[in-house]
Protein backbone atom coordinates (compact mmCIF):
# COMPACT_ATOMS: atom_id res chain seq x y z
CA UNK A 1 0.00 0.00 0.00
CA UNK A 2 2.79 2.47 0.62
CA UNK A 3 4.24 2.00 -2.07
CA UNK A 4 1.25 2.68 -4.28
CA UNK A 5 0.93 5.51 -2.53
CA UNK A 6 4.87 6.45 -3.26
CA UNK A 7 4.23 5.90 -6.84
CA UNK A 8 1.25 8.35 -6.78
CA UNK A 9 3.10 11.21 -5.28
CA UNK A 10 5.74 10.83 -7.72
CA UNK A 11 3.60 11.11 -10.57
CA UNK A 12 1.35 14.16 -9.17
CA UNK A 13 4.95 15.63 -7.60
CA UNK A 14 7.77 15.68 -10.28
CA UNK A 15 11.05 17.37 -8.57
CA UNK A 16 12.27 18.02 -12.10
CA UNK A 17 9.86 20.30 -13.49
CA UNK A 18 9.73 22.27 -9.79
CA UNK A 19 13.67 22.59 -10.23
CA UNK A 20 12.65 24.10 -13.81
CA UNK A 21 10.08 26.34 -12.33
CA UNK A 22 12.82 27.38 -9.86
CA UNK A 23 15.21 28.11 -12.22
CA UNK A 24 12.70 29.90 -14.90
CA UNK A 25 11.19 32.26 -11.91
CA UNK A 26 14.72 32.92 -10.31
CA UNK A 27 16.27 34.01 -14.00
CA UNK A 28 12.99 36.19 -14.89
CA UNK A 29 14.05 38.08 -11.49
CA UNK A 30 17.81 38.30 -12.72
CA UNK A 31 18.98 36.69 -9.97
CA UNK A 32 21.77 34.13 -9.52
CA UNK A 33 21.67 30.99 -7.92
CA UNK A 34 24.19 32.14 -5.66
CA UNK A 35 22.03 35.34 -4.74
CA UNK A 36 19.07 33.28 -4.49
CA UNK A 37 20.71 30.46 -2.09
CA UNK A 38 21.45 33.92 -0.22
CA UNK A 39 18.42 35.37 -0.02
CA UNK A 40 16.71 31.77 1.38
CA UNK A 41 19.73 31.03 3.46
CA UNK A 42 20.80 27.87 1.85
CA UNK A 43 23.77 26.79 -0.25
CA UNK A 44 24.82 27.78 -3.64
CA UNK A 45 25.04 23.85 -4.43
CA UNK A 46 21.79 22.60 -2.47
CA UNK A 47 19.88 25.38 -4.70
CA UNK A 48 21.58 23.65 -7.74
CA UNK A 49 20.35 20.56 -6.89
CA UNK A 50 16.73 21.46 -6.34
CA UNK A 51 16.80 23.45 -9.61
CA UNK A 52 18.16 19.74 -11.67
CA UNK A 53 15.23 17.98 -9.72
CA UNK A 54 17.54 16.20 -7.28
CA UNK A 55 16.73 16.84 -4.03
CA UNK A 56 13.55 17.11 -2.45
CA UNK A 57 12.78 19.87 -0.18
CA UNK A 58 11.34 20.35 3.54
CA UNK A 59 7.99 22.73 3.80
CA UNK A 60 10.11 25.64 5.29
CA UNK A 61 12.46 25.41 2.32
CA UNK A 62 9.45 25.41 -0.03
CA UNK A 63 7.85 28.52 1.57
CA UNK A 64 11.12 30.56 1.48
CA UNK A 65 11.61 29.83 -2.08
CA UNK A 66 7.99 30.54 -3.35
CA UNK A 67 7.95 33.78 -1.23
CA UNK A 68 11.37 34.84 -3.18
CA UNK A 69 10.44 33.98 -6.65
CA UNK A 70 7.36 35.69 -5.90
CA UNK A 71 4.97 32.27 -6.71
CA UNK A 72 2.57 30.68 -5.10
CA UNK A 73 2.83 27.39 -3.92
CA UNK A 74 0.18 25.47 -6.41
CA UNK A 75 2.60 27.00 -9.32
CA UNK A 76 5.93 26.03 -8.07
CA UNK A 77 4.82 22.20 -6.95
CA UNK A 78 2.07 21.78 -9.83
CA UNK A 79 2.39 24.49 -12.28
CA UNK A 80 -0.83 25.81 -11.76
CA UNK A 81 -2.90 28.40 -10.22
CA UNK A 82 -5.66 26.52 -7.91
CA UNK A 83 -7.21 29.47 -6.58
CA UNK A 84 -8.74 30.25 -10.21
CA UNK A 85 -10.58 26.90 -9.92
CA UNK A 86 -12.94 27.62 -6.76
CA UNK A 87 -16.12 29.54 -7.97
CA UNK A 88 -15.99 32.15 -5.05
CA UNK A 89 -12.22 33.24 -5.78
CA UNK A 90 -13.36 36.08 -7.54
CA UNK A 91 -15.60 37.41 -5.02
CA UNK A 92 -12.92 36.72 -2.25
CA UNK A 93 -9.95 38.85 -4.31
CA UNK A 94 -12.12 41.64 -4.96
CA UNK A 95 -11.96 43.96 -2.25
CA UNK A 96 -7.88 43.22 -1.87
CA UNK A 97 -8.36 44.01 -6.26
CA UNK A 98 -9.18 47.19 -5.59
CA UNK A 99 -7.02 47.92 -3.01
CA UNK A 100 -4.14 46.75 -4.95
CA UNK A 101 -5.04 49.18 -7.39
CA UNK A 102 -5.35 52.65 -5.00
CA UNK A 103 -1.67 51.44 -3.96
CA UNK A 104 -0.72 50.38 -7.47
CA UNK A 105 -1.68 54.38 -8.52
CA UNK A 106 -0.08 55.93 -5.97
CA UNK A 107 3.45 53.81 -6.72
CA UNK A 108 3.38 54.59 -10.48
CA UNK A 109 2.65 58.49 -8.68
CA UNK A 110 5.85 58.48 -6.86
CA UNK A 111 7.20 56.81 -10.12
CA UNK A 112 6.35 59.57 -12.68
CA UNK A 113 8.38 62.01 -11.12
CA UNK A 114 11.79 60.07 -10.73
CA UNK A 115 14.36 60.59 -13.46
CA UNK A 116 15.76 57.28 -15.82
CA UNK A 117 18.71 56.73 -12.96
CA UNK A 118 16.66 56.95 -10.04
CA UNK A 119 14.13 54.70 -11.83
CA UNK A 120 17.13 52.06 -12.32
CA UNK A 121 18.47 52.30 -8.41
CA UNK A 122 15.10 51.81 -7.94
CA UNK A 123 14.43 48.78 -9.67
CA UNK A 124 17.81 47.44 -8.35
CA UNK A 125 16.30 48.07 -4.58
CA UNK A 126 13.14 46.49 -5.68
CA UNK A 127 14.41 43.34 -7.02
CA UNK A 128 16.73 42.95 -3.99
CA UNK A 129 14.39 43.93 -1.24
CA UNK A 130 11.09 42.05 -2.24
CA UNK A 131 12.40 38.58 -2.14
CA UNK A 132 13.05 39.53 1.84
CA UNK A 133 9.95 41.25 2.34
CA UNK A 134 8.03 38.06 0.90
CA UNK A 135 10.50 35.90 2.98
CA UNK A 136 9.54 37.42 6.43
CA UNK A 137 6.35 38.06 5.90
CA UNK A 138 5.43 34.25 4.89
CA UNK A 139 7.49 32.68 7.98
CA UNK A 140 6.09 34.86 10.58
Amino acid sequence: MSRKRTKSNEAIINQRKIGQRIREEREKLGLSRAELAEIVELSDYYVGQLERGERQMSLPVLLRISACLHISLDYLVLGTQSYGKYPNAAENTQPYESERKLKEAEIQQLLDRCSVTELELLKKLIKTLLPNLRQNSMLD
